[in-house]
């Protein structure tokens, strides 16, 4: 299971038009906390300050937010977890985690319940995307913290599109790679009631889908614009066109924690405040070269 394969499940579910709705209107509340069983997930914030360190999940293999090299975490939600460790005054620490079949499902596992099988919870899980509708549908998690924006975009080799980038539209008769099963895909998919199909190139990662990019083997790839930018050469360059149909292409990421710890949730939502008031989250996009998107907060 790749790592996007759980925001894209609900991104998907977001982005194509429908009929508008009320916030939580088709969400039947979960059984209250003191109606059931007496739980204690994880550990109190008090806790994490006096020993003295604090965890994040962060999805593995996930360059350029969070990737392992020489055996050290690097990226930029790693050091965003350390701006986080070093506002509590505590030491970071990471765990790498893999996407499971959703994004629920990765919440229950790091989160708020842990996997059945030697499972435990993580302190915070970063790169967490936000919608109203999580906020309704998942009530053991508190969503704060963001942090960046992230978008849909189509990188593309420079010789081939000379007058700039292609829209959907081209890829009707241009190659096209994309992650499998990813917003990208579906949306593909759409256009054109499936006209587009032989021209998709699918890869289990959106950077491979990059990689074939770089070698020449389609002559675009389509998907997260960190993703994409990250895997840029100087014989490639990206845009954002139009999508016609698609209601969400851009979206937010901040993190989860168990609802549990709110007073956690407004230490790290603090840090991460002042950390973009002052410049230092737009300073490591830039250092890694890559575009930073101001958050919905």
């Amino acid at each position: 299971m790749t790592r996007l394969f759980a925001l894209t499940s609900l991104l998907a579910g977001l982005a194509f038009a429908g009929p508008a709705l009320a916030r939580c209107e088709d969400y039947v509340p979960q059984p209250k906390p003191q109606n059931t069983f007496a739980q204690d997930i994880g550990r109190e914030f008090d806790r994490i300050i006096d020993e003295g360190w604090i965890e994040f999940a962060v999805y593995e293999d996930f360059a350029p937010w969070s990737v392992e090299t020489g055996g050290q975490p690097v990226g930029i939600d790693i050091e965003i977890g350390r701006i986080i460790a070093d506002d509590l005054g505590v030491e970071a620490r990471f765990r790498f985690v893999q996407a499971g079949e959703n994004l629920d499902t990765d919440l229950m596992n790091y989160v708020w319940k842990g996997a059945v099988v030697n499972g435990r919870v993580s302190d915070v899980m970063l790169h967490a995307p936000y919608d109203s509708e999580l906020t309704c549908r998942i009530e053991q998690v508190v969503f704060t913290g963001q942090y960046a924006g992230e978008e849909l975009a189509i990188a593309f080799d420079r010789a081939a599109y000379p007058d700039g980038g292609p829209t959907p539209a081209y890829f009707r008769y241009d190659t096209v790679a994309v992650e499998n099963d990813s917003l990208s895909d579906f949306y593909l998919a759409s256009v054109g009631r499936g006209a587009v199909g032989d021209k998709v190139h699918r890869f289990p990662t959106t950077e491979a889908a990059m990689t074939a990019l770089v070698a020449g083997e389609v002559m675009a790839a389509m998907g997260p614009r960190g993703v994409l930018e990250a895997g840029l050469t100087e014989a490639q360059d990206i845009h954002v066109p139009p999508y016609p149909g698609l209601v969400r292409s851009r979206w937010t990421v901040g993190v989860a924690i168990n609802h549990q710890h709110r007073d956690l949730g407004y230490a790290v939502d603090y840090a991460i405040e002042k950390a973009l008031a002052d410049g230092r989250i737009e300073a490591l996009f830039e250092a890694h070269g890559l575009t930073f998107l101001p958050p919905d907060r």
